[in-house]
């Protein structure tokens, strides 16, 4: 499995954290499905707007055909006028994953 982590941050004075997620869920989250090879995604932010998104890929490959595609470049375009600064991308081989279902 490999993941793709993505560094962002919201401005909050355009945007408030509920409204930029609900976005995300609307526009992002159903074309991240389509992509052949994803496992799922993680998102996590703090009150004052940092955060990070990792998705999950079967592969490497499957990781960087969204890049090399311009899909990714795609969904980074749909926040471009909520991110303070553009966004960091940066890939992960995962060497040991657990996780338990929670209640958020």
């Amino acid at each position: 499995m490999y993941a793709r982590v993505t560094p962002f941050e919201i401005d909050t004075l355009r945007i408030s954290l509920d409204e930029a997620l609900e976005q995300f869920e609307a526009l992002i989250v159903p074309e991240a499905r389509k992509q052949e090879g994803y496992k799922g995604m993680y998102v996590m932010r703090t009150p004052e707007g940092k955060g990070l998104i990792m998705s999950l890929w079967s592969s490497e490959e499957a990781a960087t055909a969204g890049v090399t595609s311009g899909y990714y470049d795609e969904q980074v375009a749909k926040f471009v006028t909520v991110f303070r600064a553009p966004p960091g991308r940066e890939g992960y081989e995962v060497v040991f994953a657990e996780a338990q279902e929670t209640k958020a």
